[in-house]
């Protein structure tokens, strides 16, 4: 059985390449393809990955730094992307590696962090973002965005089984694409030592861009000038949350991952604002120990459970400094209910073993599938065994 296994766009290691990262563990024969691959080599191991290959914006100018101005070829240039040499074809897609060109003897099973959010149902919040709300740049925007919606519905249909990350994405696939999803939750690497003692500071990490609302929590804890946040990550809001901050709140910057982490250790509490499609940070933090206090919307809702009666979290219903200080009061108000312990056992739901074990059932049952109907000429050798 030849595999080929086809991700968006490699530049750095966030979400979708920790996916990325096993899917590979679980075909290590597999051959990886992407757009473009600008990672370290650092990087590359930490993935698994050797060579990979690329399609023509390779060699586009700037495509580390600027890859999104290229967004009108990535559709051609992935369906140049040569798999007719393979059995097996697994995408990771947040954009458009879901739209492969694959023949009907192969099968092809799509991870789908999301659909392409800013073509989707948050174009109008990027394009406010972008400053392309009106003006000949918000025509062309607006355009360029109709025909992605038009490709990405026509592709979508290609695969042959669809896994969702969260059950937040699968209702977004199926009101987009009007496919079920199978739900697969991202792998998480969880916390190998215990608990850190708990320090008198709350923490957030993400990169600083508007619809991480990391603003909206900065401004809730100048409501709260007894008590102490943390920013981890850079971006392009830094320079202008650091000049309006109140005096309670630290500036970490770009952390590393190592210190991210005895961050988390060591906090109250970890707050999270963003409407994520799984929301990574949140179980990671968990891991660690932190209760979570977040945005009850998207993915938290799943990774935190019913924070109703829990014990590792609680949520704000609108990402504004006023509900966030309002939560925020209420657990420390109550802080003697939330346990580190449940926190800890809370995330090992969202294991790595536990992710393999379930993307290999889906695969090979539609694998399964397929040869049913008479539809693939292969067989893998567990299910033969079977």
């Amino acid at each position: 059985m030849r595999v080929a296994v086809v991700h968006d766009w490699l530049y750095v290691v966030g979400g979708a390449e920790r996916v990325l990262r096993e899917i590979v563990h679980c075909y290590p024969q597999a051959d990886v393809f992407c757009l473009f691959d600008t990672l370290s080599d650092e990087d590359r191991k930490f993935i698994g990955i050797g060579k990979t290959t690329t399609s023509f914006l390779q060699w586009a100018p700037f495509i580390r730094k600027m890859h999104r101005l290229y967004l009108p070829l990535m559709p051609l240039a992935i369906e140049q992307l040569d798999l007719s040499g393979y059995d097996l074809v697994i995408t990771s897609s947040y954009a458009v590696a879901c739209g492969v060109i694959t023949g009907p003897d192969q099968t092809h099973v799509s991870y789908i962090h999301s659909p392409m959010r800013y073509a989707w149902d948050l174009q109008h919040a990027h394009l406010r973002d972008g400053g392309y709300v009106n003006g000949p740049k918000s025509v062309i925007a607006r355009l360029i965005l109709h025909y992605m919606r038009i490709w990405d519905t026509r592709t979508a249909h290609g695969a042959d089984a669809v896994i969702a990350n969260s059950r937040f994405v699968a209702r977004r696939i199926r009101k987009v694409y009007g496919r079920d999803a199978h739900v697969v939750y991202p792998p998480v690497t969880l916390a190998q030592a215990a608990p850190a003692p708990t320090q008198r500071y709350f923490l957030t990490a993400s990169r600083l861009v508007p619809y991480k609302n990391v603003g909206a929590i900065v401004e809730a804890f100048r409501e709260l000038p007894d008590l102490k946040l943390i920013v981890a990550g850079d971006g392009p809001q830094a320079p202008m949350l650091k000049e309006a901050a109140p005096g309670n709140v630290e500036f970490a910057g770009f952390v590393s991952n190592e210190r991210l982490r005895a961050l988390m250790a060591s906090a109250r509490a970890f707050v999270f604002a963003a409407e994520e499609d799984f929301g990574i940070v949140v179980v990671e933090a968990m891991s660690e120990g932190a209760p979570v206090l977040a945005l009850g919307r998207g993915g938290a809702r799943e990774s935190l459970g019913n924070c109703a009666d829990s014990r590792v979290g609680m949520f704000f219903e609108e990402a504004t400094p006023a509900e966030i200080a309002r939560c925020i009061r209420a657990f420390v108000a109550e802080e003697d209910r939330f346990s580190r312990d449940a926190c800890i056992r809370r995330s090992a739901q969202f294991s790595a073993e536990r992710f393999r074990r379930e993307l290999k059932v889906i695969v090979e049952r539609t694998i399964a599938d397929r040869l049913d109907q008479g539809d693939a000429k292969w067989t893998p050798s567990s299910l033969a065994a079977g």
